[in-house]
């Protein structure tokens, strides 16, 4: 039986959500994956509540619930949106800027042993045919 593309492509990211999440864990930044979800979309310069749950594809509630969880954590503030003084933004803390160093680690891991796995071309090929599904995929590109 043929495995469909979806869960060819599922598999591995689930793989690299744990395995990063780990990592950040045992540095001493306890985040649970849903938590983990959110905060990866929180935008430079900061997003707004409803804009976050869009990107992580939840509702504005559980976006909410899992902001305030981050904020009492320390790892995310929320603060007055300047283009809307009735808006706030949620913005990512130095506290939780500590966690990307050691996530960026554990993704260039994973990257060096899919790559010894693959061999350098195909793991190129792998990149470039990912970027380009992008393309047609990604609605926040």
């Amino acid at each position: 039986m043929r495995v469909n593309i979806g869960l060819l492509l599922f598999i591995p990211n689930r793989d690299v959500e744990n395995r990063v999440l780990a990592a950040v864990n045992a540095a001493g930044f306890e985040v649970t994956q849903a938590q983990a979800r959110v905060f990866m979309r929180v935008g430079a310069d900061g997003s707004r509540l409803t804009e976050l749950a869009e990107a992580a594809q939840v509702t504005k509630q559980t976006a909410g619930f899992l902001v305030d969880q981050l904020v009492k954590a320390g790892y995310v503030e929320r603060v007055p949106d300047p283009a809307d003084g009735r808006a706030r933004l949620v913005k990512v803390t130095e506290k939780a800027l500590g966690a990307v160093p050691v996530a960026n680690a554990e993704l260039a891991k994973i990257e060096a042993e899919w790559e010894r796995h693959l061999g350098r071309r195909r793991m190129a090929q792998l990149r470039e045919a990912l970027e380009m599904l992008g393309e047609i995929t990604d609605p926040y590109r």
